[in-house]
């Protein structure tokens, strides 16, 4: 997760600052719709529709706003169709990035991103160009209060990958589909998990170590992840913490 949990950190931290809960709720929102139309209603049932719920309510998104975002994805209330759209590109010093969106527009979508990426000092690449650097991976927090040996036990019996150092807390990655598994055993054990997250987790790096180029980068990731179409921006980056806590600065 190097790059990519350090930039979700400085978004945290920003998001805070900028008391950005509505864009937050308006984008979870969508996920929600999305799950609905596309594996329906029933959550036991779908599998997607009980992550983004979990999702929802970790970030206290109310439980009538969830139900009427379920209700229009599964058709019951009347409401925008939104499609899934990945795009792919590069950020200055080579840097690989996939943005993944929520769109009723694709070609006024595909236009802006392709906007943000030229204006930035990126380029768009074609799919595929990028994304074979990339695996699709369950990401779960656990507050670093708890110890180390103690989180990794319960994860990896519940069927974690790996465990890693985040600064402020432990991740734990696991495959997909054992993601919602390893949350709830987490619970089970009392170790107060974050929501669970399905990321595009880089298999190689790019290092940055030019304060001036992070700062390009990183302008660019933010741009593209303030776009209200935009739901994830997965960079493989890895930028020195000194270098990020001047940006963040």
């Amino acid at each position: 997760m190097s790059g990519h949990s350090k930039w979700a950190t400085t978004k945290y931290r920003k998001g805070a600052q900028d008391s950005a809960r509505a864009k937050v709720f308006a984008k979870i929102i969508r996920q929600v719709e999305v799950a609905a139309r596309e594996g329906g209603s029933d959550m036991t049932a779908n599998a997607s529709l009980r992550t983004m719920y979990a999702k929802a309510r970790d970030a206290s998104v109310p439980i009538d706003t969830i139900e009427r975002a379920i209700k229009r994805g599964s058709g019951e209330l009347e409401g925008v169709r939104y499609e899934s759209i990945a795009y792919e590109g590069y950020a200055p010093a080579g840097v690989a990035v996939i943005v993944e969106c929520l769109s009723d527009n694709r070609n006024r979508t595909g236009a802006e991103i392709r906007n943000l990426f030229n204006k930035n000092g990126g380029s768009m690449a074609e799919p595929g160009a990028v994304s074979w650097q990339f695996e699709r991976k369950g990401i779960i927090t656990v507050p670093r209060t708890f110890e180390e040996e103690r989180v990794m036990e319960v994860a990896m019996e519940a069927g974690a990958e790996d465990l890693s150092d985040d600064g402020e807390r432990w991740m734990i990655t696991s495959a997909p589909a054992d993601m919602m598994a390893v949350r709830t055993a987490l619970e089970e054990a009392g170790l107060e998990p974050g929501p669970a997250e399905l990321s595009m987790v880089p298999t190689s790096t790019m290092e940055v170590t030019s304060e001036s180029e992070a700062k390009k980068v990183l302008r660019l990731i933010e741009a593209l992840d303030d776009h209200d179409d935009v739901q994830n921006v997965y960079a493989n980056f890895d930028i020195p913490d000194a270098v990020m806590a001047a940006y963040e600065g």
